[in-house]
């Protein structure tokens, strides 16, 4: 069993106009919204509560979530309404809405993937990491390096040249783009120090000095960042086009 997380408390600015009186989460890939996909991913994964944080149109994300309760899983919601706290803050402040000791997978409700989560999960407790994230050979505004045992070694912005690393430079890394969804084991909660509003990539990159963080990056399937109005077409237009075995696998 495990803990699960759904950010949905973004401002979805970048896909404006479709958020402007709606959340991102609510928006729609076909007949179904971006958050009830994400829901119905959770059913599959023996989940045991789904925490789920708010900010823009709030109210609405709310309303959803009381229409669409489910038997297999408790959903809680985690309030921003007062400040929207990116992903490390969020994550924080909803530290004590967990059960206990289950590890967290982190979902971004802003992505779509085929993928097979079952595997991230296997994975990650196969080498009892503290955080395992799903990432992928692509383009990418940011990259998260890794090394030749697949740890986080560092990150980087491709645009600036901006670099930081968990403990020095090095020269043999692969570069990835980081795919919105993760699980971390429950105690990173206790390793997180920052408060406030603050993204969660500087702190792993400083608790990967003590402890693993890895790359799941030999998944297979289909992912798409919904960041945009036209990376949302494109997403439609795949998922539309899939065999209904296909399409099957987004949930």
């Amino acid at each position: 069993m495990i803990n699960a997380m759904i950010f949905a408390a973004g401002l979805g600015t970048r896909l404006h106009p479709y958020t402007a009186n709606c959340p991102k989460a609510l928006v729609k890939i076909g007949q179904f919204t971006l958050l009830e996909i994400a829901l119905k991913k959770m059913q599959r994964l023996q989940v045991k509560r789904v925490v789920v944080n708010v900010h823009h149109h709030a109210g609405q994300i709310i309303d959803f979530l009381k229409k669409h309760q489910s038997r297999s899983f408790e959903i809680v919601v985690s309030d921003e309404t007062d400040q929207l706290l990116d992903t490390g803050g969020g994550l924080r402040k909803a530290a004590s809405l967990f059960t206990e000791k289950l590890p967290i997978l982190i979902y971004n409700a802003d992505v779509l993937t085929s993928a097979n989560l079952n595997q991230l999960l296997q994975m990650h407790e196969n080498e009892k990491n503290m955080a395992t994230l799903m990432v992928q050979n692509r383009n990418a505004s940011r990259f998260l390096l890794f090394d030749d045992n697949n740890e986080l070694c560092g990150w980087q912005n491709p645009k600036t040249g901006e670099e930081k690393w968990v403990t020095h430079e090095q020269d043999n890394i692969i570069k990835l783009g980081f795919n919105g969804i993760q699980i971390v084991d429950y105690t990173i909660l206790d390793l997180i120090q920052q408060t406030g509003a603050f993204p969660i990539i500087p702190e792993y990159l400083r608790i990967a000095a003590k402890h693993r963080i890895a790359a799941w990056q030999n998944w297979q399937g289909s992912w798409f960042d919904i960041g945009t109005p036209d990376k949302l077409k494109t997403a439609e237009n795949y998922f539309l086009s899939c065999s209904p075995d296909e399409r099957d696998n987004f949930f």
